[in-house]
């Protein structure tokens, strides 16, 4: 079957989100049908969610996997975890949720007994719910304290120490870089100016500034937009965890288990792109990449920048060589 037969359930299984649920959390997930066709999760498997969230494909592939059946979520975000938990136990589905990166999955797979997985899903979109919690400062939207830790417990520097303490090459560094901004250099020199009299301390102050810094006309794209994406990426070294896991998921997905990544950006996508194609352990399945239809896209916003890609671990002889 190819995924060309799954559409017919594509417009049931995108008027339930619609549908006003108590407790339903704000984050929709993307292309659901498109994850559980290339995911292809079994009853009894054993597979992660590497970035649970608000646990809606969690959930979705719970549900396939049955009873006998085990999905494991991670995610960074404690908050999430717990909004995981509720969305979980209102659904009738067991879920195991750790607190960690996708990056750390081989220690938890160890913490947990478990050598290999079936499936690895990672979704890399910022959740619908931090970006409505103004106290983590991940949107400027609502103004809230220039956070944007996924874990507010770690060591990693938030969002205000790095537009109030690193240079101005550094700070046009990283928002060339991570917001791919072309006015990276004019935006930085005016964080470092505005600095000099008064420190950033909020989403709305930062946000206000680089409105007045940016230079001709308003796109339909606020100014804010890239800064604030640049700094996300570098406060929770998103590329770093990413290129991370493309290093060891081999190790982490046993012979003809599936590998599915959601991207939302062109800087992971190629990272994506580059690491399924080029690494022998994998075949990649989805010769173009996967985006969702124009029914979702109306639904759900979000997901026009998505981009899903998939392979499957390549099977192995018994000696340990990888089968052409």
């Amino acid at each position: 079957m190819t995924f060309a037969d799954t559409k017919g359930r594509k417009e049931a299984a995108l008027d339930s989100l619609t549908e006003p649920l108590e407790n339903r959390p704000v984050h929709r997930p993307v292309m659901p049908d498109e994850v559980l066709f290339w995911l292809d999760p079994k009853p009894g498997e054993t597979m992660i969610d590497g970035t649970a969230g608000a646990a809606g494909h969690c959930v979705l592939i719970a549900q396939k996997l049955g009873s006998p059946g085990r999905l494991i979520g991670l995610d960074r975000d404690q908050n999430m975890l717990d909004l995981a938990e509720k969305i979980g136990a209102g659904a009738g589905v067991s879920l195991t949720l750790r607190q960690g990166s996708y990056a750390e999955a081989g220690d938890i797979l160890e913490d947990l007994g478990i050598d290999q997985v079936d499936g690895f899903l990672v979704d890399l979109g910022l959740s619908s719910d931090q970006l409505a919690w103004s106290d983590r400062g991940f949107s400027f939207q609502t103004d809230g304290p220039l956070d944007m830790r996924f874990d507010t417990s770690g060591d990693r520097p938030t969002a205000a120490e790095i537009v109030n303490e690193w240079t101005e090459v550094e700070l046009a560094d990283i928002i060339y870089r991570y917001g791919e901004e072309r006015h990276s250099r004019r935006l930085a020199r005016a964080i470092v100016e505005k600095r000099k009299t008064e420190p950033f301390e909020t989403t709305g102050q930062l946000a206000a500034l680089m409105r007045r810094a940016m230079p001709g006309p308003r796109g339909r794209i606020d100014p804010a937009t890239r800064v604030f994406q640049a700094l996300r990426i570098a406060v929770n070294d998103e590329l770093g965890e990413l290129q991370r896991l493309l290093e060891q998921a081999q190790n982490w997905i046993r012979p003809g288990g599936r590998f599915v990544l959601i991207t939302f950006h062109s800087l992971e996508d190629r990272m994506v792109k580059h690491a399924l194609r080029d690494n022998p352990h994998w075949q990649v399945l989805t010769r173009k990449v996967v985006i969702a239809t124009d029914q979702e896209q109306a639904i759900n916003p979000r997901s026009r920048s998505a981009k899903l890609r998939a392979a499957l671990r390549c099977p192995m002889t018994t000696d340990g060589t990888i089968m052409p």
